[in-house]
């Protein structure tokens, strides 16, 4: 999860239109719409997942990235 200034998760702004237009898109069925959304989740978590092991195996293979830190300006 990406953090604030201050390290803190930042909220989620979902509005009524936002839920409108879930419900919406399921035929106005909030079972449907709910399972839509579990599903949308499961398959986020399996993406971040996917690159979280890519990522690491990045690392593993070329090792840390070491950059050079220039002169302030």
């Amino acid at each position: 999860m990406m953090g604030g200034v201050d390290g803190a998760a930042e909220p989620i702004d979902v509005t009524d239109d936002d839920v409108n237009t879930a419900l919406e898109a399921c035929g106005g069925d909030a079972r449907a719409t709910i399972k839509a959304l579990l599903i949308a989740g499961q398959f986020l978590e399996r993406e971040l997942d996917e690159a979280r092991q890519e990522a690491s195996r990045g690392y593993v293979r070329r090792g840390p990235v070491r950059r050079e830190v220039g002169p302030a300006q």
